[in-house]
């Protein structure tokens, strides 16, 4: 009878584990995020990004990314409701900005290469 007491206990508590991490807002569904890694000898300064490859917005990536490391990044909730194919192209700390690359955005475990 003890043990079929504490095999309920570690169900309830296995099941209320599960519930925290499916509503947590950090993986939820609508929070769309990727990796850029920085394959360069430079630090990427800016990651400007469109989806009509004309007007181009940019991601807040603080000090940069520096050469070699990866970063994760984070879509707005603002833009849930785009396409999910994006223009995006890098510009490096010598002012240099990189071609625009089209890539899925929801494609699972992206990761962006410049």
């Amino acid at each position: 009878m003890k043990l079929r007491s504490r095999l309920s206990k570690a169900v309830v508590l296995a099941s209320a584990f599960l519930a925290i991490a499916f509503f947590s807002p950090a993986v939820r569904a609508e929070d769309y995020s990727f990796k850029v890694h920085n394959n360069t000898k430079e630090t990427i300064t800016k990651l400007l990004v469109s989806e009509d490859g004309e007007t181009y917005g940019y991601f807040d990536i603080g000090d940069g990314i520096k050469a070699g490391e990866t970063e994760t990044l984070v879509w707005n909730k603002s833009t849930n409701s785009q396409s999910c194919h994006q223009w995006f192209k890098a510009v490096w700390a010598s002012g240099e900005e990189g071609k625009p690359v089209k890539f899925d955005f929801c494609e699972k475990d992206l990761t962006l290469e410049f």
